[in-house]
């Protein structure tokens, strides 16, 4: 039975400095560069079933570098749509939300063709991905491991899902880029094996 590997894009400006960052393609940091390539180690030494990668320029670039040359682009791994929020801080929006939380209290509407998405519309997006995946990682699955290349907000949403916890628990998962986390069964049961494993 394979294991599910998940795998946060390297560093970004915008993720470096906390700004949220859903459709705009921004390349990898020199940083970045180097934590995609400090993962190639890791992957190496894994069968690998299946590898399906985000659509945006950061995760792709993040798979080339890690040695993932199979990876199948997914447009269901695109990070959270933030509507408004996109390229703000948190301490910004909370300059006018106090005490605001992405995951109970949602985002508000960006330009057209970008409403946003709530914690549930992600968590349905999540629940798509699993459901492909899912007689990969299944008793009679075997062939290897399912590796994931995308987002922190969405591989948290996913996480929770998996774990059979609501989209919202993805808070409980800081996820740091450049990092691979390993998700297994434990009694015939999704567990967390690894976390945030990475070159830092």
């Amino acid at each position: 039975m394979g294991e599910l590997l998940l795998v946060r894009h390297g560093e970004t400006e915008w993720s470096r400095d906390g700004r949220h960052t859903s459709r705009t393609d921004l390349p990898l940091t020199e940083h970045g560069r180097g934590q995609a390539r400090a993962l190639r180690p890791l992957l190496a030494a894994r069968r690998r079933a299946l590898t399906l990668v985000s659509p945006l320029a950061r995760a792709q670039e993040t798979a080339r570098l890690a040695g993932l040359d199979d990876a199948r682009t997914e447009p269901a791994l695109h990070e959270w749509e933030y509507g408004g929020y996109e390229g703000i801080t948190t301490a910004d929006i909370r300059r006018t939300r106090p005490g605001w939380q992405l995951w109970t209290d949602g985002v508000v509407p960006g330009p057209p063709g970008h409403p946003g998405e709530s914690p549930e519309q992600v968590g349905e997006r999540a629940d798509r991905v699993l459901a492909r995946i899912g007689p990969l990682l299944g008793p009679d699955g075997g062939e290897g491991d399912v590796v994931l290349v995308a987002h922190s907000h969405f591989l948290r949403v996913l996480t929770a899902r998996r774990l059979g916890l609501p989209p919202a628990a993805g808070a409980l998962f800081r996820l740091e880029t450049g990092t691979l986390s390993r998700l297994g069964t434990e009694h015939g049961r999704p567990v967390m094996l690894a976390w945030n494993v990475g070159s830092e």
